[in-house]
């Protein structure tokens, strides 16, 4: 049986490729990347050590209250603090890109670059799924997203729009306004207006709607009303992951205080690249990043209602 050994290259074209792939990790890192708006929704964790295969994060809660005491009392009320705690383990992503030899050779004949798409296409494969773990939960994985998170508020919105719908295409603007009222109270109310949302997110097509409905005669949108008139709200926005997520595959509309105070994503390592490897006659890279998705600190500083 005959055996193989691996085609080396030549010193002039090993330090070519050397150079080149130096320059494709560089360039994949300052590539413009996909509209992937969970990486930028919720604040990033820092101070994660590399190689940590587990988070644990604990939530407390504050009961006892104090009273008026008379001279000499000995009665004072106690109070304490009560916590629970939860652990997340840290989930690994990799994929790999690679060219061979007769492409090394061919660019560094000519002095052509090789082509760095394949790098961006790696970047771009593991940030997608970096957003997807942020947004969502995945049982698979244990790890928990930002808009299925346990505990969040759901909120039951009135089917007064035409024909007894939720919907807000169905409902005048009066109606959605007050249905946005219902999400904020759900969170302002239990918490005695210690939390207030800070952030209004929905279905593209949604927002879309909102975007284009003027208000009678007037050139204001729906969504400028919205935002003239809700100051709490720093951002209203729209997610394509809340279009079919609610109950039995309905939209869902959501608030929430998405700062670092409230909810963060534990990705541990960004997008990282390895060191360059042989098999055969193709040299692959690969590529790697690891998240424990995200950590909600105060589910009841969100509320979401669906079959909008």
């Amino acid at each position: 049986m005959a055996v193989f050994s691996a085609t080396r290259l030549d010193s002039r074209e090993s330090a070519f490729f050397q150079r080149e792939c130096e320059y494709i990790k560089t360039r994949t890192y300052d590539a413009k990347p996909p509209l992937l708006k969970g990486l930028s929704l919720v604040p990033q964790a820092s101070g994660i050590p590399a190689g940590t295969t587990e988070i644990t994060f604990r939530r407390y809660m504050e009961a006892g209250r104090a009273k008026l005491i008379a001279n000499y009392a000995k009665d004072f009320p106690r109070v304490d603090v009560f916590g629970s705690e939860e652990t997340v383990k840290v989930k690994d992503l990799g994929d790999s890109y690679g060219y061979n030899i007769r492409e090394i050779r061919e660019s560094a004949l000519t002095g052509k670059r090789l082509d760095q798409r394949r790098a961006t296409a790696a970047r771009n494969a593991i940030e997608r799924d970096l957003n997807e773990y942020t947004l969502l939960s995945n049982k698979k994985a244990g790890t928990y997203g930002i808009l299925d998170f346990p505990g969040l508020t759901e909120t039951t919105l009135p089917a007064d729009g035409t024909g007894g719908s939720k919907t807000w295409a169905s409902k005048d603007v009066d109606k959605i306004i007050r249905d946005i009222n219902i999400m904020l109270g759900s969170v302002i109310e239990p918490s005695k207006g210690v939390e207030t949302p800070d952030t209004l997110l929905m279905p593209l097509n949604v927002y879309s709607a909102l975007q284009s409905r003027r208000l009678g005669d007037t050139e204001s949108s729906l969504i400028k009303y919205i935002t003239d008139n809700f100051p709490m709200f720093k951002k209203i926005d729209w997610l394509n992951e809340l279009n079919a997520i609610g109950a039995g595959g309905t939209r869902r509309v959501m608030v929430g205080c998405f700062d670092d105070m409230h909810c963060e994503n534990q990705i541990v390592n960004q997008f990282e690249q390895g060191e360059v490897q042989q098999e055969g006659m193709e040299f692959q890279v690969p590529c790697m990043a690891s998240t424990a998705g995200v950590i909600v600190y105060y589910p009841g500083a969100f509320a979401f209602a669906d079959g909008v």
